[in-house]
This record gives C-alpha cells, sequence and structure tokens, in this order.
C-alpha cells in the first residue's frame, strides 16, 4: 500500500471523528489534528520526492500503488506522484490547514459544516494522487458535490442561487469529461484505465481524438473557469463561506488545469493542432476580460473572484502554449494563484465578519483600526499583481517568457494581448487598497473593530509566509515541475506541431 493513501485515508478519519463529536471543542480538535497530520504528510513528501530526484531516481512516478477494484472495465485503484501532482497536493494541504483556523469562529451547525468540508478535501486528495481515469473522476465528483450544500447552507447572499448555478454548471462539465473518458477508454482498446500506460500506447486514432478532444477540455476547462463557461465562479465565491471560498478557489479550481493537461492534452495530443488555437482565443479572453470585469466591481469577493477568472485563465492559456517553459509555469501560476487566492479570501472574510459588509464604497481607514488585517490586505494585493518577491512574478514571467517562445505571429500577439492583464490588475488591487484602508473612516462604529484574533493570524501568517516564500525562493517548485512536465510535452511533441516544441 503506497503512502500516498494516507491522504485519502485520514480524510476519511476525520470525517468519523466528526461524526461522533459532541460539542465545538471536539470538533475543533478533529479538524486540527487531522488538517496538521495532512499538512505534515505533504511536507515530508515534498522532501523526500525532491530527495529522491537529487539521489537519481528517474521514473516518471514514485510512490506508486495498483490493485484491481472492478476487473470488468478494468478500473484500479492506481496512484503515483510526479511533480506537479506534489505541488498540488502541498497546495491542497495548506489550504485545509489554514482554512481550518479560518473557521475557528464557527458558525451554524459547525459539525455539520466541517463533514462536508472535509469531504470536499478527501475528493481533492484522492483526485492529485490518482493516475487511473476512474478513480480521478469519481473523487473529482466527490470534490464537486459538498459545494452545493456548503454555499447553499452555510453561504451568504443569493446562495441558493449561487449554489445550483456552481452545481449545474459543473456537473454539465462532468457530463462532458464521462464521454470524453468512455471514448478514450474504447477507441484506445486499452485494458486499463490507468492515464500513463494509456498515453505509452498512443493508438487512438487521430480523427477520434479531434471530435472527443474539447469533451475533456471544455469539461475540465468549466472547473478552471474557461470563457464562456466561467459564470458560475464569481457568484459561488461571493456567496460562499471564508474557508470554502478558499479551498474552492485554491485548490478546486485547480483540478480544471490539472485535468486539461494531465487528461485531454497528454492522452489526445493528436487533436492539438486543430484545437489549440481555438482555445488560446478562450484563453486570452478568460485573461483580459477576468481583469477587466475586476475593475468595475465593488465588492471586495466579487474582485477576487473575476480576479480569479483572470489569474486561472491565464494557466488554460499557458498549456495552449505548448512550450515547456510555459506549462511549467502554468503549474507554478495554479500553486501561487491559490495561496494568494486563498489569503485574499481569508482576509476579505474576516473584514467582511468585522464591518458587516463587502462594499468598497462603505469601507474605508481599516488601516487604523485593524493594521494587521489592512496590513495582510496589501500583501494579498502586490502578490496578485506580480510584485518581484511574491509568487506572482514568477508564475506571470515564467508563463509570458516561455509563451513567446513560440516564433508565430499568432501566439505573439496573443501573448501581448494576455501581457495587458497585468496594467489593468494594478489598477484594480492598488485601486481597492488606496480606498479601503488609507481613506477616511466612513462609519463611526468603524472604530469599535478588533483586530484579528489569534488563530485567524495563524491562517493569515501561514499564508503570507508561503507567498513570499515561493515568491523569494521558488527554485525548489521549478525543478520538479519542469522535470515533470518535460516527458509529457514530449509525448505531444510527437503529435502536435503548432509551438516550438
Amino acid at each position: 500500500m503506497s503512502i500516498l493513501t494516507l491522504f485519502v485515508v485520514i480524510p476519511v478519519l476525520m470525517l468519523l471523528g466528526l461524526w461522533f463529536a459532541k460539542n465545538l471543542g471536539q470538533v475543533r480538535g478533529v479538524m486540527v489534528a487531522g488538517a496538521s497530520a495532512l499538512l505534515i504528510l505533504a511536507i515530508w513528501l515534498t522532501v523526500t520526492f525532491i530527495q529522491m530526484r537529487h539521489a537519481g531516481n528517474t521514473d516518471p512516478m514514485l510512490f506508486t500503488y495498483s490493485a484491481p477494484w472492478f476487473a470488468p472495465l478494468n478500473i484500479a485503484y492506481s496512484v503515483g506522484v510526479d511533480g506537479i501532482s506534489v505541488v498540488m497536493i502541498l497546495l491542497s494541504a495548506i489550504i485545509v490547514f489554514t482554512g481550518t483556523f479560518a473557521s475557528w469562529q464557527a458558525m451554524s451547525q459547525h459539525k455539520e459544516y466541517f463533514l462536508w468540508f472535509t469531504l470536499l478535501s478527501t475528493g481533492v486528495f484522492g483526485f492529485f494522487i490518482s493516475t487511473d481515469m476512474f478513480t480521478m473522476f469519481m473523487f473529482y465528483e466527490v470534490a464537486l458535490i459538498p459545494m452545493y450544500l456548503l454555499i447553499g447552507v452555510w453561504g451568504t447572499g443569493a446562495k441558493e442561487y449561487a449554489a445550483m448555478k456552481l452545481t449545474l454548471m459543473l456537473m454539465g462539465g462532468s457530463a462532458l469529461l464521462i464521454i470524453g473518458i468512455l471514448a478514450i477508454y474504447f477507441f484506445s482498446g486499452a485494458t486499463t484505465m490507468n492515464v500513463n500506460e494509456i498515453a505509452a500506447m498512443a493508438n487512438i486514432p487521430e480523427e477520434v481524438q479531434t471530435i472527443f478532444f474539447p469533451f475533456l477540455f471544455i469539461g475540465f476547462g468549466v472547473l478552471g473557469a474557461l470563457f464562456p463557461f466561467h459564470t458560475w465562479s464569481p457568484d459561488g465565491h461571493a456567496s460562499a463561506p471564508t474557508a470554502v471560498s478558499m479551498l474552492h478557489a485554491g485548490v478546486l479550481m485547480k483540478l480544471g488545469g490539472y485535468g486539461c493537461f494531465r487528461i485531454a492534452m497528454y492522452l489526445m495530443p493528436g487533436a492539438l493542432d486543430t484545437w489549440a488555437p481555438f482555445f488560446l482565443v478562450l484563453t486570452t479572453i478568460s485573461v483580459v476580460y477576468g481583469a477587466l470585469s475586476a475593475c468595475v466591481q465593488t465588492d471586495l469577493k466579487y474582485i477576487n473572484a473575476y480576479s480569479s477568472v483572470s489569474h486561472c485563465g491565464m494557466v488554460l492559456f499557458a498549456l495552449c502554449m505548448l512550450t515547456q517553459t510555459a506549462i511549467t509555469g502554468a503549474v507554478i501560476q495554479m500553486l501561487s494563484h491559490g495561496l494568494m487566492t486563498a489569503l485574499f479570501f481569508a482576509v476579505i472574510g474576516m473584514i467582511y465578519h468585522r464591518a458587516g459588509t463587502r462594499d468598497v464604497r462603505y469601507l474605508g481607514g481599516l488601516m487604523k483600526v485593524v493594521p494587521f488585517l489592512a496590513v495582510s490586505y496589501v500583501v494579498a494585493g502586490l502578490a496578485n499583481l506580480g510584485l518581484p518577491g511574491f509568487s506572482g512574478f514568477v508564475a506571470e514571467m515564467s508563463i509570458f517568457v516561455g509563451s513567446f517562445q513560440n516564433a508565430d505571429m499568432f501566439h505573439r500577439v496573443a501573448t501581448i494581448i494576455a501581457c495587458t492583464s497585468i496594467v489593468v490588475t494594478a489598477v484594480y488591487i492598488l485601486r481597492v487598497v488606496g480606498k479601503i484602508l488609507f481613506q477616511k473612516i466612513p462609519n463611526p462604529e468603524f472604530l469599535k473593530l478588533t483586530d484579528a484574533t489569534w488563530d485567524e493570524r495563524i491562517a493569515v501568517a501561514g499564508l503570507i509566509f508561503c507567498v513570499a516564500g515561493l515568491g523569494s525562493a521558488p527554485f525548489w517548485a521549478q525543478e520538479i515541475i519542469y522535470d515533470a512536465v518535460g516527458p509529457i510535452i514530449r509525448h505531444i511533441g510527437d503529435f502536435a506541431t503548432i509551438a516550438q516544441l
């Protein structure tokens, strides 16, 4: 049994512990113990993975394990990780840990809330460790379904509408995914659903790839906020509770980009000559449209939600560039965006909890009354606009440098257009920072606001450390991601000629 199975076993044990918990103290104890165990395990996995690579282990996947599950369809419980999976698991563990402390001031029905939150986490971890398509899809669904109740019951604003819209659109994407997965399985003639084994066979007819590639890319792209299927995202983020927004934007949306690369592009590379230019146009629109939309919002959550559309669009944009540097940047962007958007949503939730509003028109002078939260918001904003020294700069530079490696005019024009989002992002971030933190206090009641509590400081400080740490020392992540992207991009290059691979 692989050590990776613990990433599913621990959340399941947390679910059992929560089920038998009698009071809020026991619920908190279970969550802190489980989240801490997951974080320690993820750090150990990352360090061990790096050591094994430095020791000369060149196996594409490490910590692999496979056991038959459903023989008639050749479904197996197969797990394994490469550099991409490792950083996504580490990101998930960080967000679950900090999200637990961000939810410390429990709302109503705290036990049920944490049960669904943990179930969502189970699906996320299971997805990233799986190498069997069916198992990945199963965990994908496990991650999506709890969102309806977490938003619809514990959310704010038009929560029922947002929860239903999110569920319908993501379930629509899931329907496309199952069609694409079945097409891969039956047309490849495979005797397995293992992703790496199917890729090694490389015998899916090109016309089949051309037909079914959009099913997979759009199916995963819906979760990655691909234009024009992104509209569920701002409403879902705005209505979700704080920790759910953190996990949703920080991790759940990353399943979309991960799936597009690991499943759609890796297993159907023969369709990229046909479809990559089309999706490059859509992703370029996502990047610019999301940034421009954020400029006209007045709700702090909607501003960050549309910013997430732009930054997640940048992930898919980089994937469509089909260069190793750009795709490495896409994975770093998933890691970076997960950390900084979780920080943003955590601070916004804490401000809303105190001020009773997220509307920038009615906020001001927060630097005087809640300096810790105000400084944390500034750090999140600077990371979001790509200031050197923070994770956003490393990710965006990798993406744009890698994108410009394509020598043709089409790709370079798309890159230049996408680069304009950097300027737009700076505009809305600095505008909001100036308005809510430094302008005159609009409401005398704000003078009574209290700064972050100890538990909130743990969550926020942990995320700030990660955002600054990745920005200052990104080399460990770049190295293992670049090495993991290499074999996949070379496999794609055997079939696609659209880029200078």
